[in-house]
């Protein structure tokens, strides 16, 4: 059998009953760029749908959700999974369409899509050939 030693274990059990409700998770992400978009994708598994809510504010990205399953009457045995309200803000650079965010959440993942503004796509610059004299720094 497989033995984890986690020291801080002992101490998150013995704070635990003072542990306020209203705490908030961070959740992982990946952010990658694909073709003309920003893909962002957050892990929330558990969390109802209804519960997500996504806002940009000049440009800063929120994502907050809310997960619970405590049911009244219940005596907790083991609780390792948390509960309450997941939040997380990012910052958008003035290279993506802050305006545009599009978002999905399948299989307990929460999918955002953030375009690339036109000026920050990659560009092709003509080179000049000719017997003329280079350009230079005057």
């Amino acid at each position: 059998m497989l033995v984890r030693f986690d020291p801080f274990h002992e101490l998150e059990r013995l704070f635990e009953p003072l542990r306020d409700e209203r705490i908030t998770y961070a959740m992982p992400l990946d952010a990658y760029r694909k073709g003309e978009q920003l893909h962002l994708d957050l892990d929330l598994p558990g969390v109802r749908p209804e519960s997500i809510e996504v806002t940009v504010e000049r440009s800063v990205l929120t994502v907050k959700a809310e997960r619970y399953w405590s049911d009244e009457g219940t005596e907790t045995v083991v609780c390792e999974r948390p509960q309450g309200i997941f939040t997380r803000q990012l910052l958008l650079g003035e290279s993506l369409e802050a305006d545009e965010v599009k978002a999905s959440y399948v299989d307990g993942v929460l999918h955002l899509r953030v375009p690339v503004a036109e000026g920050a796509k990659p560009r092709r610059v003509e080179v000049a050939s000719s017997s003329a004299a280079p350009l230079r720094d005057s």
